[in-house]
């Protein structure tokens, strides 16, 4: 047996999965503690540490205010450190504030208004939403966007859109009420009414034909291999009757689109987060760090730009992850922040004390059930 041919192979296959994932992760992370870092910094607050992963450092360097950049081991996730945290989550050390001088309570991330912390806290995420917006628009302005007309090559029996009527030949001109101007728009429609009643108007022999079509979810394996359950009407396009071509944008043209784009994302997302508490999606689907790893790999054998699509998707989905309110995560410091600013005054010391050990709890919770879906390999 070669030993060293062996653990070549086994490097090789290690760079592959590792490095794609690294790569997408570090970029979602970076802006959103940079978003923290600029506004803070612009907020007057003293910024002690802006870390790229948790634990021991790699490597790292002080800036000429003092903040020390690192790489740390553990590479999922980061923080930004402002003077006044106890910890890496951003909880308030407000015996450490009492003991400061005025001089240096003036830079402390407690001693801010609440509007300055606020505002600190909701850039991380807002930065995750531009980064998505850019990364669309980017890629849009560089290589196009592939298109289709709206023309239905093929009916699949026994599927919605046969039971509804629709004919080969016909040309899709709107659903409800949304003007469809290529196959995709329908798609992207259709992706967010699962089990609701849909009206589309296509034209057929030069005459407007209204239909109902209800998408039903169906399971379907995508081009990796991997089982997805997605909302479907049944039709079909092919190359002959869509005529798939690149569309060029502008520099206007594409930033619409990847505000567009992130809007969508945005809201399929906040929808499938919904359908959990529902039932009408399925737990299941929520993937961790191990099926990150999987889709990024799989999507970079691809080539860069779909790596960039998966990083925007993600971006996005952090983004709306962080804004939950559940403390220990940005969207639990904003709801205290509400709080505070409505009654006048912040929650006790021990009310917040007690918020933070639920949210730890609830988000350690989240953790181990993406890791147990991503090794009994349901997500």
């Amino acid at each position: 047996m070669d030993l060293s041919a062996s653990f070549g192979a086994l490097w090789d296959t290690a760079l592959i999965k590792i490095v794609p994932f690294l790569f997408v992760l570090t970029i979602i992370v970076f802006f959103h503690e940079l978003g923290h870092f600029l506004i803070g910094r612009l907020c007057g607050i003293k910024v002690l540490a802006f870390s790229i992963g948790f634990g021991p450092e790699i490597v790292g360097f002080n800036d000429r205010r003092g903040t020390r950049w690192k790489l740390c081991v553990i590479p999922l996730g980061g923080y930004v450190k402002f003077l006044g945290d106890e910890n890496a989550a951003s909880v308030p050390d407000q015996e450490a504030v009492a003991r400061m001088s005025e001089e240096e309570k003036a830079g402390a991330f407690p001693a801010k208004g609440v509007g300055a912390r606020a505002a600190t806290v909701a850039a991380g995420p807002i930065a995750n939403f531009i980064l998505a917006i850019v990364i669309f628009a980017g890629v849009a302005f560089t290589q196009g966007r592939m298109v289709g007309d709206p023309v239905v090559a093929s009916v699949r029996p026994d599927s919605p859109a046969a039971m509804a009527g629709f004919l080969p030949g016909d040309r899709v001109v709107s659903a409800n009420g949304t003007k469809i101007e290529y196959f995709s728009d329908l798609q992207r429609i259709v992706s967010t009414h699962a089990n609701e009643a849909m009206t589309v108007v296509v034209e057929r022999d030069g005459q407007p034909q209204s239909l109902t079509v209800t998408p039903r979810e169906e399971k379907q394996t995508d081009g990796f291999g991997n089982e997805i359950t997605m909302p479907v009407i049944g039709l079909v396009t092919d190359a002959a009757r869509a005529d798939f071509r690149v569309e060029k944008l502008n520099f206007i043209q594409s930033v619409q689109y990847g505000v567009s784009q992130t809007w969508f994302v945005t809201s399929q997302t906040v929808s499938f987060i919904g359908g959990i508490f529902d039932g009408a999606n399925g737990a299941d689907q929520i993937g961790g760090p191990i099926r990150i790893a999987q889709v990024s790999s799989q999507v970079a054998t691809l080539g860069f730009a779909p790596l960039l699509h998966l990083a925007a998707l993600l971006s996005v989905s952090i983004g709306l992850l962080n804004l939950l309110p559940i403390p220990m995560l940005d969207g639990g410091h904003l709801l205290f922040y509400a709080i505070e600013a409505a009654r006048g005054r912040p929650l006790s010391e021990k009310i917040q004390e007690i918020g933070f050990r639920i949210g730890l709890a609830l988000v350690m919770l989240l953790m181990v059930f993406a890791f147990w879906n991503d090794l009994s390999g349901r997500a």
